[in-house]
């Protein structure tokens, strides 16, 4: 007797192979989406995937040109995503703090908070302070 999985098997075409690695795209959330519409409509000028630590690979999502601000996208937040498990919590914390260490000011907001609007409003009020008003 023949089982489903023989079956298959026996039936199965060999399936093609590249050479060429597969390089995953990182995938745009839809809080960074979100963002980036409301910083180009207020025209803030800004740089995306931002690498601001020389010795690592650290980038942060957003850096707002000309100011000492980086902005990141916490994502998963309400479905047990990396930045809320204990090793990726604290790569974040080492992450945050060598920033802040290096002079840049660090706003971190959920997609949630950028729907609300609070984001935007955040790094609008440290632009504000930080030119003097």
């Amino acid at each position: 007797m023949t089982t489903f999985k023989e079956a298959q098997r026996s039936r199965s075409k060999p399936v093609a192979r590249s050479n060429v690695p597969y390089k995953p795209r990182k995938s745009v959330s839809k809080g960074e989406a979100l963002l980036e519409n409301h910083l180009n409509a207020l025209r803030i000028p800004f740089t995306k995937e931002f690498r601001f630590y020389p010795d690592r690979k650290w980038q942060a999502d957003f850096r707002i040109d000309d100011m000492p601000i980086l902005v990141e996208v916490e994502g998963g937040v309400f479905s047990n995503g990396r930045h809320t498990r204990g090793e990726g919590y604290t790569k974040d914390c080492e992450k945050y703090s060598a920033a802040a260490v290096n002079g840049w000011y660090v706003i971190r907001g959920t997609t949630a908070q950028i729907k609300a609007g609070l984001v935007i409003q955040w790094i609008e009020a440290l632009i504000k302070r930080l030119r003097g008003g």
